[in-house]
């Protein structure tokens, strides 16, 4: 019976989850929406860090306040509506 990755098995995921995240919450970021999420977000990265922008469209580069941080991904909110 296998149990997938959480079965026992060595240390090598052991980190994960523990780096240092590349934003934090409440500071502002200028990132390029390249994206749209499954849910209808925009999906923009931050060094390789994938922040989901409430209500971002691909081709917008927009200033986003960080709400939330997770182990995988980050939501944010422009901070300035965009005009389109």
């Amino acid at each position: 019976m296998s149990y997938g990755r959480y079965g026992g098995g060595g240390s090598r995921d052991f980190n994960r989850g523990f780096a240092p995240k590349p934003v934090e919450i409440g500071k502002e970021y200028e990132v390029d929406v390249t994206e749209v999420s499954r849910q209808g977000d925009g999906i923009a990265r931050v060094q390789g860090y994938v922040i989901f922008v409430k209500n971002g469209k691909p081709g917008q580069k927009l200033k986003v306040q960080v709400n939330q941080v997770g182990a995988r991904f980050a939501t944010a909110t422009p901070v300035v509506p965009p005009t389109q």
